[in-house]
């Protein structure tokens, strides 16, 4: 294992502190479990015998107290337990997320997004074995086994001695025959959900396109031919799980053999009475019963393991070439009360490059899914002076979404990049994504109300507010044929249209109070026809206190823009400037 996949492992155990509780309870139920056995085993032998009443009556409470002790002391263990475990799952997703916003979103371009899910939260959440079924049961199996082991050896040593040796062969039996049985199962387990859940968000996200090319049934083979892969894997693991109970039950009988015989000539010496044979006899059975967790939890293990080195590479090691890696000293940032002037001289950029490869747990081949990436970018000079509209026009391929991106510091660049005298590059690119915001070509939207999409930008806006900047970019009327704020956009907008949604983001952008907009293609979605009609309600609604540079290969009607430049292939020219 990695040093990384060590170290989500130990984040994966609580700290010592929550740790010790549910260790001890633990320990008190199984210790209760095995008083329970041999309080019942020499109550029903003394009660035979026929003594007075009284005699019983210690056995009578214990049993009874035994019995109720082991449910609660179970229940606290399995309630504390899981507090602990699932405050270390909440600190490892938080730890996931804040290594994937350096690097997100376009870091994260050829990673497959089914399959990141199933890291954040299938692995993740198979982590919390770590805690509830090794550590936890390990400890306090081990600390009870000693124990009772020990009871057995003040009654009887030969009996204790007789029944620990079986106890320790069995359990080596039993993780050897746990290991032949699942080692090519358990580390695929989590590879192969990770596959099929990819699989099966691809298929439904692309279900549309398959159906009309006649290719859903392909999509839907490939995603019944993984499923049965990993219940062959799933099934494996839990045949190992039940023959290693099994096994360990078994281990119980040979035990109890091996204890009863010997006792057996201390009963016939007279040295121990028929209670305590009774009771040496049976507490075997108890202490296999609890011993059962220590060849399953290496199993858990295996699977554990797998799930921390994949919850460990959902993030590269290496930040990719050309995402910006935040300063060690950031400079400070320029933002004043107006909108900033840009200054590109010589920019250029390029889109990580991200080969794909063979899956080696599954051999499902992946496509290098970043030869689809936009183009590359330069050399580029442009400038934006405070409240200019700016348009950026070029052919398809020429990097106009690239500079959209080197914009908001998605993107690293080479030459230089200034937000009022201030070299991007020294700031925090999170203070650069305060001060430059970026409506997407395809605005994500989510599958929420109008209301949570919105206040998404400024969770403190009032419901006159947010009306008001629907307003703003045209959307007042149709928001109020929906039902109001309320209405659901659907997953992704599927139920607005793309002027619609192109509008809701402009009004999230504004909410966020960007001082400098850029517009991806915002007619990209619209008929022709309307495409200027939206194109001049969106810079209208923009406002003349707030840049814009307006991104379109489709051009825009001049009187609405400042400047145009035009943007060409990364190999071609140097671009060209001309005056609206």
């Amino acid at each position: 294992m990695s040093d990384r996949s060590t170290a989500v492992l130990r984040q994966a155990v609580p700290p010592f502190r929550r740790l010790v509780p549910p260790v001890l309870l633990g320990i008190a139920a199984g210790l209760s479990s095995v008083a329970l056995l041999a309080a019942s085993a020499w109550l029903i032998v003394r009660a035979a015998e026929q003594p007075p009443v009284l005699y019983l009556s210690l056995g009578v409470v214990g049993v009874r107290a035994f019995a109720l002790s082991r449910a609660v002391f179970r229940y606290l263990e399995r309630l504390a337990g899981h507090d602990a475990a699932f405050q270390q799952l909440a600190a490892i997703r938080a730890g996931v997320f804040e290594r994937l916003l350096p690097i997100a979103p376009d870091g994260l371009a050829a990673t497959r997004r089914g399959d990141l899910l199933a890291r954040f939260v299938g692995d993740v959440d198979e982590l919390q074995s770590v805690s509830l079924r090794i550590v936890q049961p390990v400890a306090s199996a081990s600390v009870v086994m000693v124990a009772a082991v020990a009871g057995l050896a003040w009654l009887a040593p030969a009996s204790a001695l007789a029944a620990a040796g079986c106890l320790v062969a069995g359990i080596i039996v039993a993780i050897v025959a746990q290991q032949v049985i699942a080692v090519r199962a358990d580390p695929h387990i989590a590879p192969l959900r990770g596959e099929l859940q990819a699989a099966v968000v691809e298929h439904v996200q692309a279900l549309d396109v398959l159906v009309a090319f006649d290719a859903a049934a392909t999509g839907r083979a490939r995603i019944r031919r993984l499923g049965k892969r990993l219940e062959r894997a799933t099934r494996r693991r839990a045949s190992a799980v039940g023959i290693t109970t099994a096994a360990m039950s078994a281990v119980g009988g040979f035990a109890a053999a091996a204890s009863m015989w010997a006792a057996e000539p201390q009963l016939a010496g007279g040295r121990i009475d028929a209670p305590t044979f009774a009771v040496l006899c049976l507490v075997p059975l108890a202490i296999a019963e609890v011993s059962s967790a220590l060849p399953i939890a290496v199993g858990f293990l295996r699977t554990a393991q797998s799930s921390a080195e994949r919850v460990a590479d959902a993030v590269p090691d290496i930040v990719p070439d050309g995402v910006p890696i935040p300063p060690s000293a950031p400079a400070e940032s320029p933002r004043g009360t107006g909108a900033p002037a840009l200054h590109l001289r010589g920019v250029r950029a390029r889109w990580p490059r991200v080969a794909g490869a063979d899956d080696p747990h599954t051999g499902v081949s992946r496509v290098d899914e970043m030869s689809l990436a936009p183009s590359d970018l330069g050399p580029l000079d442009l400038d934006v002076e405070p409240g200019e509209r700016v348009l950026v026009e070029g052919t398809s391929g020429s990097g106009k979404t690239t500079l959209a991106h080197v914009l908001v510091r998605f993107l690293e660049y080479d030459g230089s990049y200034r937000l009022d005298g201030a070299e991007v590059c020294d700031l925090d690119p999170m203070e650069v994504r305060r001060i430059v915001g970026l409506v997407e070509q395809r605005p994500w939207l989510f599958d929420e109300d109008i209301r949570q999409n919105l206040l998404f930008a400024r969770d403190t806006a009032s419901d006159a507010e947010l009306v008001a900047m629907l307003a703003r970019v045209g959307l007042a009327d149709w928001v109020a044929e929906r039902g109001g704020l309320g209405a659901p956009v659907g997953e992704r907008g599927a139920l607005v249209s793309g002027g619609q949604a192109q509008r809701i983001a402009l009004a999230r952008a504004m909410l966020a109070d960007f001082p400098v907009l850029v517009l991806d293609e915002p007619t990209a979605s619209v008929d022709p026809d309307r495409a200027d009609a939206l194109l001049r309600d969106l810079l209208t609604a923009a406002g003349s206190d707030r840049s814009v540079v307006l991104i379109s290969h489709t051009g825009a009607p001049r009187e609405l823009i400042d400047r145009a430049i035009s943007v060409k292939p990364a190999a071609a020219s140097p671009v060209r400037h001309s005056d609206a």
